[in-house]
């Protein structure tokens, strides 16, 4: 639960007025974390605009009750880092969350934007791996489904919330009515103006409930974003698969080389092997002084096929790891989500009742 994650920070104390930080600052922080722990499915930012909204909600960054979602969002992502098993030892981590300044130098420093991969070469890997591993592909797959879900469930919740809205709203005309006609009945106006009274209070209930709901709505949001977060391990995970296979076939083609040296047989048309029928053989001597070069490219080769081919074992196994990590928070925090929107919706109908109980009420004491 939330107090256990609060402890983990505990020792850094984040409190609100020690630090300030722009939402840039999270931007790199994280932009930092995705290029060092690729294998990691790092949590993702709040939206730094609102979307996805009903329509009373204003798109307005400025607007207070966004902005403080958005602070409240903010410190969920630092909360998320720091109960993580692997990014929670991060140096520059502890530095964003207790150093004012030097802060930004200090990331820079690092060097990891040379190290992020650009976006191309995913792109390229992504069509032109050969075997990709099948775990991997179908997690590709479930995390576009599970982004699809998400946003028609925040799409129907956004409606839904629209018309609610609506509704409750709609009521406290019953609250004028009411008082209206109260003004003119001698025996009735008591009871008629109490009721317009709990029909104007019930009207007006409507504001917090769906504050109270955007709260739920930034938790589901937060799944939304972490399918791209998902899909980033992936696309690292079919970079080096490509990368290792690349090297295999670069192997494969210089020991065909040397083997075509050595027996004098070319298996493969080339345009080197027609010049050399043409304008004589080359001499003992260059073909020795080539086949040392080969040679030397085939240990080389092999030992970038074995580098890879560790690379992407290791890749595997801690992606894995993490992944299972994440499902597992996943399902236990969309279950709780999904619960406290029921309660909600519950509490709601409570509240409705309780007003035309009382309602009920003042028309019995007429």
């Amino acid at each position: 639960g939330q107090e256990t994650r609060a402890m983990d920070i505990r020792p850094v104390e984040i409190s609100p007025d020690s630090l300030w930080r722009r939402y840039s600052e999270f931007e790199l922080l994280r932009n930092y974390m995705l290029v060092t722990y690729p294998f990691v499915v790092v949590a993702p930012l709040p939206e730094k605009r609102a979307e996805i909204v009903w329509h009373k909600l204003s798109a307005d960054n400025m607007d207070p009750d966004f902005v403080e979602r958005r602070r409240v969002g903010l410190e969920n992502f630092l909360l998320r880092l720091a109960s993580h098993p692997v990014l929670c030892n991060d140096k520059i981590f502890y530095i964003f969350l207790t150093e004012e300044k030097g802060w930004k130098e200090m990331v820079y420093e690092t060097g990891f934007q040379a190290k992020a991969d650009s976006r191309l070469k995913a792109m390229n890997a992504a069509f032109r791996v050969k075997n990709p591993d099948k775990r991997f592909t179908e997690l590709k797959h479930y995390s576009d489904e599970l982004q699809t879900v998400v946003s028609q469930l925040l799409r129907v919740r956004a409606r839904v919330a629209d018309r609610l809205y609506g509704v409750y709203k709609v009521h406290g005309n019953y609250g004028r009515v009411f008082s209206e006609w109260s003004a003119i009945e001698k025996e009735m106006g008591d009871g008629l103006q109490s009721a317009g009274h709990h029909m104007d209070a019930y009207a007006a209930s409507v504001d917090d409930i769906l504050e109270e709901e955007e709260h739920y709505a930034d938790q589901l949001k937060e799944y939304l974003f972490y399918t791209e977060a998902l899909r980033a391990v992936c696309r690292k995970h079919e970079l080096t698969q490509f990368e290792l296979e690349m090297a295999a076939q670069d192997l494969a083609s210089k020991k065909q080389q040397k083997e075509e040296l050595v027996t004098g047989t070319v298996r493969t048309f080339s345009l080197k092997g027609m010049t050399s029928k043409l304008f004589g053989q080359e001499t003992a001597e260059q073909r020795e002084a080539k086949l040392q070069v080969l040679e030397q490219q085939i240990e080389e080769g092999e030992e970038a096929v074995k580098e890879k081919n560790t690379e992407s074992d290791e890749f595997v196994k801690t992606a894995w790891v993490d992944i299972e990590r994440f499902k597992d928070q996943k399902d236990r925090d969309l279950k709780e989500a999904l619960i406290s929107y029921a309660i909600m919706q519950i509490s709601r109908c409570k509240k409705g009742i309780q007003v035309w109980t009382n309602a009920k009420e003042c028309f019995n004491k007429m």
